[in-house]
């Protein structure tokens, strides 16, 4: 009751709204939030409790410290934050997904596990080695750079891609590996070759697809994998025990379907962002702004995390979905955002 009267006495300013060349924002009302009142608001309070002590903004990590003593967990939201749209011109907003790849591994090679993970050398400066020289040549070999063996090349090369996974040990245990540096190539879409080489047309690709193209053509995937030079590195990750989610980048674990990598150009990391995912399988889920990536840009633009292993995989790569997002801001910064934009 005491969240829906501090929400009615601003209702005269809930429909501010500014814009200034191709950016705009909107402060909403979280009645205006589809299927705002359907969440588990409780699980999204741990998720963002996870992150908000290490917020750089003085009002975000005050509310941080009130969200540890909060029994009500939705009127917490609604007391205090307001959702803000920002939207940029001409751009729509595009949900993805990622995830955690799990690879079946072993500490020590075998005639399964045969396919090294391999910590970077201290001599890979600049533009080293190309992938074909690391996997043909003999300048890896017998250094103890290797962190696991692993039993599939194709998934190892997604794992290079994600750059970060997991490894399942045969006793049953886990080996996590994050990012550990790169040879200095570019990259190269080895998707973009199949297309090029008129294997598939661009509406056919994915993950999936050119991993099983991959493993039906033994000698020609080998040679496609390498046409990417791009060869990255890795390195173990015991900070946080392997159970967990991996690392996002304000180093905490992130949490499967509660966690969003976002453009920290606007949205701060650690913000609550409510999704509204549209397309196929609509999402109407408040999030945790805990993580980026290079390829996410823009205002509008997200990726979801799924989770670890091939079933969250299956389900990430066939994210690519139209929506909205909603950044929940507090209070005072959610009406200052719009009155900097019209001064």
């Amino acid at each position: 009751m005491i969240a829906r009267l501090a929400a009615a006495s601003l209702a005269g300013l809930l429909t501010a709204t500014s814009a200034q060349a191709d950016l705009s924002y909107k402060v909403l009302s979280f009645q205006d939030l589809e299927g705002w009142e359907k969440d588990d608001h409780a699980s999204a309070l741990q998720v963002f409790l996870n992150t908000c002590m290490d917020m750089d903004q003085v009002d975000y990590s005050a509310l941080c410290a009130v969200a540890e003593t909060i029994e009500n967990p939705r009127a917490f939201f609604e007391l205090f934050f307001r959702p803000v749209l920002i939207e940029e011109a001409g751009k729509e907003a595009l949900f993805t997904g990622y995830f955690e790849p799990e690879l079946d591994g072993s500490l020590t090679p075998t005639a399964r596990y045969r396919f090294p993970v391999y910590a970077k050398p201290r001599e890979a400066k600049g533009q080293w080695l190309t992938r074909e020289q690391i996997e043909t040549g003999e300048t890896m070999k017998g250094r103890g750079l290797e962190i696991a063996w692993v039993d599939d090349p194709v998934e190892l090369f997604f794992l290079q891609i994600q750059g970060s996974g997991r490894i399942r040990l045969p006793s049953g245990a886990h080996l996590r590996v994050g990012y550990g540096g790169n040879n200095g190539h570019k990259y190269r879409s080895i998707g973009q070759e199949l297309i090029r080489r008129g294997i598939y047309k661009s509406h056919q690709v994915s993950a999936q697809v050119i991993q099983n193209w991959v493993r039906r053509n033994p000698i020609d995937g080998t040679a496609l994998l390498r046409h990417n030079p791009s060869y990255v590195f890795f390195r173990k990750v015991t900070r946080v025990s392997p159970e967990k989610g991996p690392l996002g980048a304000m180093n905490r674990s992130i949490t499967a379907l509660r966690s969003v990598a976002v453009d920290p150009k606007y949205t701060p990391l650690g913000a609550p962002v409510w999704v509204e995912k549209d397309g196929e399988g609509p999402m109407r889920r408040l999030m945790i702004a805990q993580d980026t990536g290079s390829a996410i840009k823009g205002a509008q633009r997200a990726d979801i995390f799924f989770g670890t292993g091939d079933t969250a995989g299956k389900a990430a790569g066939r994210l690519r979905d139209p929506g909205r997002m909603y950044v929940l801001m507090p209070i005072q910064r959610a009406y200052a955002s719009v009155l900097e934009e019209e001064q």
